[in-house]
């Protein structure tokens, strides 16, 4: 038995694994490459695998970033089954199609500027009717079920808490003789995730992927989370106001409307009821048809939700339903949004801020110091949330540079991932532990610390592939293969631009802080001189550079 790891490798999206044993080739996962150019141009590419070869696939949830290549690989003539949860398949039956939507308008984009150019336009990676024809592939399987692909190869989906759907999958294979299990966690969810289940924990395995996305932190207790989210949103509707949150369209929408719902239960003190007060009386807008599908998809697949979420239920109080939520569903209505100076709450995808209606909202709002943005998830590096949360004082928006002057705010709590101690614990709560651990999903300097981590405290081996590594899965745990992708002139080029540009933000950025130094009334001559130093010395490596 082996696996080949060819996507989320030191990087948090692109989930895609290759399996082979038993006589069997199959994939776990088959996700989009989201973030810097160089990681998007990976969904361009061809497939490093022979898609006839492929018996079949499993699917840990709908989240793109593992879901998003699945009409790819349809394109390419993948025609076998993908096992994936009822909610996963009802989830990916308007996921995949938005995606082509995406893909579409994204090509349709390029090829205006190619055409100028002169050059030769290029098909979208899959379109809307590839998507939903992908979907007659699906196969909906149910928690718990023991699927038997064949006599040697059997499955089983677990509760992985992350997403409606989301699971860890058990695998069990046999080969001359001797039956192996590998568990894939795909992404794993909080203990405290409104609306879900905890993980599932695993008695065994003899080898574990795992996810690391916050391999080297540690998440806000729920209590203080709802908390600051109350105090941070009451400041500023009391300011006149709009809160803008980018979230994603499945799972973190619902959570929030969750929350919003259930924050009259959290405190009983005068001064949080009164922002509590505040915050009800303020319309609070879904603003992406994709959430707002995506909320009936959750309100279809109820008996998901945990215990706490079944009685309210029960007692007849929706959780995803409350006074002044309103859905905006057509464009129209979305540009109406920016046209209101009414104080409002608007939750609108995608949660990174690449793609979709968040970008016009961000547009109209960002440069306002009376509102804020407020991430409740993961931000991936290259990304547009990413450059906000990390402080940039202008981005740039549908071509316009435009001042960062809103207050900007991230409640990490809010993560659909388990934090390092929720990883750790997944670990410990085995009976027999694995064989060999390997870690995905994540970036480098948190995979290294979660890393150490669990050899520290387990004494288990553990592994940070690269991308295209191949490994035997026996007693001897070694790589004996690497895929080099046929792509990396191409690679290299993009990396390129895309340092190029990230020194063009970070020249701009640093103009904007040495005018506001200049301006202090307390700068002083001496610390002018060496400011002017170091900008000299720098423009002596630029032109060193250029005349290279």
């Amino acid at each position: 038995m082996n696996i080949t790891f060819l996507g989320a490798t030191k990087t948090v999206t692109g989930s895609n694994f290759l399996v082979e044993g038993a006589g069997k080739k199959f994939l776990v996962d088959c996700g989009l490459f989201q973030g810097q150019a160089a990681d998007e141009l990976e969904n361009e590419a061809e497939f490093q695998f022979n898609t006839d070869e492929i018996d079949f696939m499993l699917l840990t949830h709908a989240h793109i970033d593992h879901s998003g290549r699945i009409p790819k690989l349809y394109k390419d003539g993948y025609r076998n089954k993908i096992y994936a949860t009822k909610a996963t398949c009802d989830l990916c039956a308007i996921m995949l199609p938005d995606s082509g939507h995406i893909q579409e308008m994204e090509a349709e984009w390029k090829n205006r500027k190619r055409q100028r150019k002169g050059e030769k336009i290029k098909e979208p990676i899959y379109d809307v009717q590839t998507a939903l024809m992908s979907l007659e592939l699906f196969e909906p399987v149910n928690y718990d079920q023991l699927i038997e692909i064949d006599d040697d190869i059997h499955v089983r989906f677990n509760d992985a808490g992350h997403m409606l759907g989301s699971a860890i999958i058990e695998i069990w294979i046999k080969e001359d003789g001797v039956n192996k299990k590998i568990v894939f966690t795909g992404d794993l969810g909080n203990n405290d995730i409104p609306l879900l289940s905890e993980p599932t924990m695993i008695e065994d395995a003899d080898f574990l992927v795992m996810e690391s996305t916050y391999g080297d932190r540690h998440h806000m207790r729920n209590d203080n989370k709802a908390e600051l989210f109350v105090d941070i949103v009451s400041e500023t509707i009391r300011n006149g106001g709009t809160v803008v949150i980018p979230s994603f369209a499945v799972g973190r929408t619902q959570e929030i409307l969750y929350e919003l719902n259930n924050l009259k239960e959290q405190r009983n003190d005068k001064e949080f009821l009164r922002k509590y007060e505040i915050l009800m009386h303020t319309p609070v807008y879904v603003d992406s048809p994709l959430a707002i599908s995506a909320t009936e998809v959750f309100k279809e697949n109820m008996e998901l939700f945990d215990e706490e979420t079944q009685k309210l239920i029960k007692s007849g109080d929706n959780p995803l339903e409350f006074p002044g939520l309103r859905f905006t569903r057509t464009a129209e209505e979305s540009k109406e949004l920016n046209e209101d100076d009414e104080a409002s709450i608007i939750i609108s995808a995608s949660g990174m801020c690449e793609v979709g209606r968040i970008k016009h909202h961000l547009k109209h709002n960002i440069w306002n110091p009376r509102n804020t943005i407020l991430f409740v998830g993961y931000q991936a590096p290259g990304t547009l949330g990413r450059k906000i949360v990390d402080g940039a004082k202008t981005v740039k928006i549908f071509g316009e540079e435009i001042a960062v002057n809103a207050r900007v705010e991230y409640i990490e709590g809010y993560s659909g991932h388990a934090d390092q101690e929720g990883l750790l614990n997944f670990v410990y709560s085995f009976i027999k532990k694995p064989q060999h651990i390997f870690l995905v999903h994540g970036e480098p300097e948190g995979q290294k610390v979660l890393k150490q981590k669990i050899i520290e405290n387990t004494n288990l081996p553990v592994t940070i592939p690269s991308y295209g590594e191949k490994y035997d899965l026996n007693e001897t745990i070694k790589m004996v293969d690497k895929i080099e992708k046929n792509h990396d002139k191409k690679y290299l080029r993009l990396q390129v631009l895309d340092r190029m540009q990230t020194l063009k933000e970070e020249l701009e950025n640093m103009e904007l802080i040495v005018k506001e130094d200049l301006q202090a009334e307390d700068s002083n001559d001496a610390e002018i001189e060496k400011l002017n130093e170091r900008i000299k010395e720098l423009e002596q490596q630029i032109v060193r550079i250029v005349e290279a």
